[in-house]
């Protein structure tokens, strides 16, 4: 039988599995679409974090895809105007706790996002306006730690208050609805 590869517009407040091992009531993968047994999430995106996830039933495949220094690019709404020196700590790459340990990240890209059209829309509210300003980020990374641009963006004092993977190596959210699944014949990322 042949593999089966999905896209999906993960939602916030949804984890990126299918069993949930807590005993806290998440929403899981399974609720979007009814994906055939033995499918798994390339990668992981926290609840709070929405967009690209992939999907397949290929372990190779999923393996290939993780152990690839492919690049993953997550628009992040910043509390704050982010400054041009904090842009560039981001690219140079910081220090933040992972597990317990330090960390140095790799160097990344970042960049302002000006053009708020272009920002996905969410179903959730992050907060009123009169709390502050916040600014968009691109930032673009071929590692992916638990929250890491999460960590990142603090480490530079600008904290992140929503977080969208729009992309991973050539593939795109687009225009994918939030919380919509598309099968595809294979993943070119």
């Amino acid at each position: 039988m042949p593999h089966r590869h999905f896209i999906v517009n993960k939602p916030a407040g949804m984890i990126s599995q299918f069993i949930n091992n807590r005993t806290r009531k998440k929403k899981l993968l399974n609720e979007l679409h009814d994906f055939p047994n033995g499918t798994m999430a390339i990668g992981r995106l926290d609840s709070k974090t929405e967009g690209l996830l992939l999907l397949t039933t290929d372990g190779r495949e999923s393996a290939r895809i993780t152990g690839a220094s492919i690049e993953k690019e997550y628009w992040a709404q910043l509390d704050g105007i982010i400054t041009d020196e904090a842009i560039e700590r981001l690219e140079k790459g910081v220090t933040i706790g992972i597990e317990g340990t330090l960390y140095s990240t790799k160097t990344a890209k970042a960049k302002r996002i000006s053009d708020s059209s272009q920002i996905p829309h969410s179903e959730f509210k992050i907060r009123s306006e009169r709390h502050g300003p916040t600014s968009w980020i691109a930032i673009t990374l071929t590692e992916g730690k638990f929250k890491q641009v999460r960590k990142m963006t603090a480490a530079v004092g600008f904290p992140t208050l929503r977080l969208v993977r729009v992309r991973i190596g050539k593939l795109h959210l687009g225009d994918l609805n939030v919380g919509a699944t598309l099968e595809v014949n294979q993943l070119k990322v």
